[in-house]
This record gives structure tokens, C-alpha cells and sequence, in this order.
């Protein structure tokens, strides 16, 4: 399903390209049309695997975050780990117009935007672990959360007011969502942060899975907690706060994946569901950005509205099926 999906996705674009030449180049044989090999390699192939990254670090990251709050609501954009993101992106386009007496200041390359979104989202996810220790209702974390987006979203409104028109339309354009505007550069970046990511989030399956039964019951088990929380927190700080910097803000599939691969699996052992949601995240947005792009069209769709608009349907769908939620 993932390689359709795949192909699927490289096959289709505004540019009408044949099926059998686009599988040609992808396997490096050459084609008649060198405009569409151009097109192929340095278009349509980064922005796949853009997809496949995206997708699937915002599915673990929502499956982490769900299981670290024990809450099936929980998600990167729900506990205002998104927000903290995105403020931190837009501190850094809009903050040089806003403050004149920085206007000097200017360090907009995707390094930086990677760095600045990453200690936004972070430094959220860390307000909402001090708050989780505290608070035994998590109700109350959500409404945290929805906080803090909302303090976020408060200070971007004041930083856009100050902005520059130039600022304000790279900030706007940047938060639609889109993934292909990287290079092969950036995309190696994303790769081996996403990479890393996974890493230790594999390290950390087993006192996840314990972790669902209680934190005396991890403990017992001998889980150091405190360990534990770390690798979760920087894990989901990495990928969110890349993929937000360099694809933008994109909702839905960190918070539905998990719960469509438990319903799928039946599951909630994460040797099971780590894999699954990485698989499924990167079909889904895939498929969403094969739609987003509307093939033998030159308009593109904003992915972030897309993937709501199309996988919220299916999750409902799969719910309504099963008529239960595992967690």
C-alpha cells in the first residue's frame, strides 16, 4: 500500500507525464523527455519523500504523546506543541519587521527556522510534563494546552500587526503547510532528524507499554520514568519542531493516525503500533498531497486544510466501524 501510494503520488502533477516513463526515471533509466526526468528528480521525488517523512513523524510523535498523557485526545497541535512551533518560526520571520531596532537581524535559511521552531515547540512540551506531574485531572492539560496555543496564537497576531507586508506574506504563506519547497539539502536535514527521532523512540517501547498501566506499575517494572519522559519529550520536540519549520503547520495526523492503526490492529502493544503508525502516517499524507496538488492542474491546495478534509472522514469512518476506541 505505502509503495502505491508511492507511485501514486511521483505519477501524478500538473504537468501530465506518462505512468510507464515516470517509473522509468525513478529507477534511473533514462527517458525521451528530459524536461520530465528534470521535473521527476527534482520536483515530484523530493516532495514524496517530504511526505513519507512528514507523515510519519507526525503519526509517532501524536502515538508518543497519547501515551505519555494517557489521553486519547492528546496530540503536537492539541497540547500547543504546534503553536510553540509555529512561534517560534514566526518570531523569526516577523520579529526583525516588529522590533525595528533589530531589523538587522536576519537569519531566515531553514537551519534556523528548524532551530527556532524546535525550541518553541519544546519548550511547550516541557511546560506540559511540569503541569502533568502536578495535575492528576487531564482534562485540565488539555485546557493547558488550548492555552498556551492561544497564548501563542496571541503573540503572532501582535507580531503580524507590526510586520512588514513582505514578512506578513512569507509567515502566512509558510503556515498553509507545504512539502515541496525543499532541496535535497534540506530534505537530508529532515531525514536525519526524523531518523533520530525514531531512534529514540524505539528505545523507548518498552516503558511505553508499561507506562499504559500506571507509573507504579512502569516503576515496578523497572522503568526509570524520569528517563523515559526525556527521550519521549526530546524525541517529539525534534520531529515536530522540524517538520513544522520546514513543511509548516500540519494538523490532523499526528492526533487520527494512532487511533486508526490501534482500530486496524487491535492493538496497544507499541512494538506494534510504532511501526504501523509510521506506515500509515506516510500513506495518508501521501494521499492527501496527491490530491493537494491537483494532478493536470497548476493550482496546489494547502496540504494542512487537505489532510483534515479527507483523513477525518476515515478515522470517523473506522471508529464508527469498530464502535470502540482502544487506548
Amino acid at each position: 500500500m505505502l509503495g502505491l501510494s508511492l507511485i501514486l503520488n511521483i505519477s501524478l502533477g500538473s504537468v501530465e507525464i506518462p505512468f510507464i516513463e515516470t517509473i522509468r526515471s525513478a529507477l534511473g533509466q533514462k527517458i525521451a523527455n528530459g524536461s520530465w526526468e528534470y521535473i521527476i528528480w527534482n520536483y515530484r521525488i523530493p516532495k514524496a519523500i517530504t511526505a513519507v517523512l512528514v507523515g510519519s513523524g507526525l503519526a509517532l510523535s501524536g502515538l508518543l504523546m497519547q501515551t505519555l498523557f494517557r489521553n486519547p485526545l492528546a496530540g503536537p497541535f492539541v497540547l500547543g506543541i504546534s503553536s510553540g512551533a509555529s512561534l517560534g518560526a514566526a518570531i523569526l520571520i516577523m520579529g526583525a519587521s516588529a522590533f525595528s531596532a533589530y531589523s538587522s537581524f536576519q537569519l531566515l535559511d531553514n537551519i534556523s527556522l528548524t532551530v527556532a521552531a524546535s525550541f518553541g515547540s519544546t519548550a511547550v512540551l516541557l511546560t506540559m510534563v511540569v503541569l502533568a506531574s502536578k495535575l492528576k485531572d487531564t482534562m485540565t492539560l488539555l485546557i493547558m494546552g488550548l492555552m498556551f496555543g492561544n497564548i501563542s496564537s496571541a503573540i503572532v497576531s501582535v507580531l503580524s500587526y507590526f510586520s512588514s507586508s513582505e514578512k506578513l506574506k512569507q509567515y502566512i504563506y509558510w503556515s498553509f503547510g507545504s512539502l515541496g519547497d525543499l532541496t535535497w539539502f534540506q530534505l537530508c536535514l529532515l531525514s536525519s532528524i526524523v531518523g533520530i527521532a525514531i531512534c529514540m523512540s524505539v528505545f523507548s517501547i518498552k516503558g511505553l507499554n508499561a507506562l499504559l498501566l500506571g507509573d507504579n506499575y512502569a516503576q515496578s517494572l523497572g522503568v526509570n520514568l524520569k528517563k523515559l519522559r526525556y527521550l519521549v519529550i526530546v524525541a517529539t520536540g525534534l520531529l515536530v519542531g522540524a517538520i513544522t519549520a520546514l513543511s509548516g503547520p500540519i494538523a490532523f495526523i499526528g492526533i487520527a493516525v494512532p487511533h486508526l492503526a490501534r482500530q486496524i490492529f487491535d492493538t496497544t502493544d507499541h512494538k506494534i503500533l510504532a511501526p504501523a503508525v509510521l506506515v500509515y502516517g506516510a500513506i495518508l499524507m501521501l494521499l492527501c498531497d496527491t490530491v493537494a496538488q491537483l494532478p493536470n492542474s497548476a493550482s496546489v491546495l494547502p496540504i494542512n486544510a487537505v489532510t483534515s478534509i479527507l483523513g477525518a472522514p476515515v478515522v470517523i469512518w473506522v471508529l464508527i466501524r469498530k464502535k470502540r476506541m482502544l487506548f
